[in-house]
C-alpha cells in the first residue's frame, strides 16, 4: 500500500513567532513543511490570499512533491474549496490542522469523545455548505458527494454529534462525583493552566513528584490528571490540564468543556506563562488563556500567575514584563519560577499555602 507523504506549504503571517509557532503546529500533526511563504492579509474574498498568490501557490505545486497547503487562519469553506480546486491539493485551514494534533494527541475516552465531537462541528459546517451549493447547481467537487449524498451525510453527522454528546453527558456525570466526593472530604483543589508548551505538565511533576510526559511539542495534555500532595500539613489535589491556544474556536472549548472544567470547580487556578518569550508573545499567549478562562467562567481572583522558565532570562526583565502585562505583583499572585531547575518553587508554595489556608 502507497503512503503519501505529507510534505505541505505553509500560508502565515510575516510574523516571526505566529510563523514559529504555525510552523511547530503543522510539525506536530505530522506534517512535513517544505515551504514558508507569509502574507499580511489571510482572510480575502476568494482563496484566503489574493488571485496572483494563488496563482503562485498552483505553480509551486505543480513544481514539487507538494500534497498539502497549510493556512495559518480559519478559512470559510467557500475559501477553502476554491483553493483546493485551484491548487489541485488539499488544503488544511488552522481549525483542521488543529483538530488533527489532538486527534494524534488524544489517549482516553473522553478526549476521544471530545475530539470526535469538535471533528464532527467542523465537517457539519462545510457539509451545510455542500448542500447550499448542490441546490443552487454547483458542483464545487468536494468531498465526492452529491446533492442526496451530502443530505444523508448530513443527517449521519447531526445523529452520531448526538450519541457523542450523550457519551461525553456520562464522562461528565463520571468526573461530577469525583469532585462532589473532593468537596465532601474538603479537600481544596489547584489547577494548572496556560498556554500550550508554557510548562504546565513540567510544573505538576515537580509539584508532584510525578514523571508525566513532557515533550517540546504542543498539546502535550489532551486530558487531566490529578494527584494529591501535601501542603502545610494539609491535602492538596492538583491537576494538569490542556494547554490553551490562539483561535481557538468556541466550539473546540465546548467540545472540551467537561475536561476544562477543572478550572471552574477548582479552589486556584495556577496560570503559567513562558517567560522565555519576546514580550508580544507572552501578550498574546497571555491574552488568549484569559480569553478562553473568562469562556469557562473562571473568576480573575482565583488564578495565580506562574512566570516560568526564569532560568532562561534575566529576572529584571521578568519583573518588567509583569509590569508592562500589569500582572498582579504580589505574594498572593505571582510567582516567578523554573518548574525544570526548581528555582523559586518555595515561593510559589508560599503563595498557595497562603491562599489556599491562612484565613
Amino acid at each position: 500500500m502507497k503512503v503519501t507523504s505529507k510534505n505541505a506549504i505553509l500560508i502565515t503571517y510575516p510574523i516571526y513567532h505566529v510563523a514559529e509557532e504555525a510552523k511547530s503546529l503543522a510539525e506536530s500533526a505530522g506534517y512535513s513543511i517544505k515551504e514558508i511563504i507569509t502574507q499580511r492579509h489571510l482572510t480575502r474574498s476568494k482563496y484566503g490570499v489574493g488571485r496572483g498568490k494563488a496563482e503562485e501557490l498552483r505553480e509551486i505545486v505543480k513544481s514539487s512533491e507538494i500534497n498539502f497547503i497549510i493556512f495559518d487562519e480559519v478559512l470559510k469553506p467557500t475559501q477553502q474549496y476554491n483553493l483546493a480546486l485551484h491548487c489541485k491539493v488539499d488544503i488544511i485551514d488552522r481549525e483542521k490542522l488543529i483538530l488533527q494534533m489532538f486527534t494524534l494527541r488524544s489517549n482516553t475516552e473522553e478526549s476521544k469523545i471530545q475530539v470526535n465531537l469538535a471533528q464532527l462541528h467542523y465537517d457539519v459546517v462545510r457539509i451545510k455548505e455542500k448542500v447550499r451549493l448542490a441546490k443552487k447547481g454547483e458542483q464545487p467537487g468536494f468531498l465526492g458527494l452529491g446533492k442526496y449524498d451530502a443530505d444523508v451525510h448530513l443527517l449521519d453527522i447531526k445523529s452520531r454529534i448526538t450519541v457523542l454528546k450523550r457519551k461525553l453527558m456520562k464522562e461528565e456525570n463520571k468526573k461530577l462525583l469525583h469532585r462532589i466526593g473532593r468537596m465532601r472530604q474538603g479537600f481544596p483543589t489547584i489547577s494548572i493552566a496556560g498556554y500550550t508548551s508554557a510548562g504546565k505538565t513540567t510544573l505538576f511533576n515537580r509539584l508532584t513528584g510525578e514523571s508525566r510526559f513532557v515533550d517540546s511539542g504542543l498539546f502535550t495534555t489532551l486530558s487531566t490528571m490529578s494527584r494529591a500532595i501535601k501542603l502545610s500539613d494539609n491535602k492538596v489535589i492538583i491537576s494538569d490540564t490542556v494547554g490553551f491556544i490562539s483561535k481557538l474556536p468556541a466550539y473546540m472549548v465546548d467540545a472540551f468543556k467537561s475536561t476544562l472544567q477543572d478550572l471552574t470547580f477548582s479552589s486556584l487556578v495556577l496560570l503559567v506563562l513562558d517567560v522565555s518569550h519576546p514580550y508580544e508573545v507572552i501578550r498574546k499567549q497571555l491574552s488568549s488563556s484569559l480569553i478562553v478562562m473568562n469562556h469557562l467562567g473562571i473568576p480573575l481572583g482565583k488564578i495565580v500567575y506562574v512566570l516560568n522558565k526564569v532560568d532562561l532570562v534575566d529576572q529584571d526583565l521578568v519583573k518588567k514584563t509583569i509590569k508592562n502585562l500589569d500582572i498582579p505583583n504580589s505574594v498572593h499572585k505571582s510567582a516567578m519560577i523554573s518548574a525544570k531547575t526548581g528555582t523559586n518553587m518555595e515561593s510559589l508554595l508560599k503563595i498557595l499555602e497562603l491562599k489556599l489556608f491562612d484565613n
